[in-house]
């Protein structure tokens, strides 16, 4: 044998193992992980009536009062133009549009409690669909979800607190509470 010969049925062999390694063995394992872990392979998506109404990865726009809102986002939750507005922190167009989103809150939440509105109803995410809130964020609508629900402050606190999660392992990251099971949670009250 040749040296050419030889390193041609070393490449064809190298190419013949590595297709049915990369090309076979790890599509199947990583389809059976998938399939073991069917509500993260599904989109993870929330039902309610036995209908997708969401996902818990994705933020959704509401405006109605009885509907908690998610995080402002500059592309309206839109996954096919996800992004950040990328305005820099002395952007005059980012100190307009936060006095635009505190004025707007302001006005649709007149029983939220005094002080500064949480930062996380004022800025976009990086993604522009994220569906975590902080819990102030929360807190500081239940007022007006209450009210236009006819529930007190204190149930919808608790449905809060169920929709709450804490950071990784428990000090990595914020407490969240995510805005898309939390509506879900409000869809199906009283059924």
């Amino acid at each position: 044998m040749t040296a050419m010969t030889r390193q041609l049925w070393a490449a064809t062999r190298a190419l013949l193992v590595l297709t049915v390694l990369l090309g076979v063995a790890y599509p199947l394992g990583m389809t059976a992980l998938a399939l073991a872990m069917p509500d993260r392979a599904t989109g993870s998506l929330v039902m309610i009536d036995g209908r997708p109404a969401g996902s818990v990865l994705l933020g959704q726009a509401t405006v109605e009062p009885q509907w908690f809102r998610a995080r402002p986002s500059v592309s309206d939750y839109s996954g096919e133009t996800s992004g950040g507005s990328n305005w820099g922190p002395s952007a005059a167009e980012l100190s307009a549009d936060l006095a635009a989103r505190a004025a707007d809150l302001r006005a649709v939440n007149p029983l939220a409690p005094a002080g500064p509105i949480p930062a996380d109803a004022l800025t976009t995410s990086a993604s522009g669909l994220d569906p975590h809130i902080s819990p102030a964020y929360a807190a500081w609508q239940a007022p007006r979800v209450a009210a236009a629900r006819g529930m007190t402050v204190e149930q919808v606190q608790r449905l809060i607190d169920a929709n709450m999660t804490s950071g990784e392992l428990g000090f990595l990251g914020a407490d969240r509470v995510n805005v898309t099971t939390l509506n879900a949670a409000l869809a199906t009250l009283g059924r």
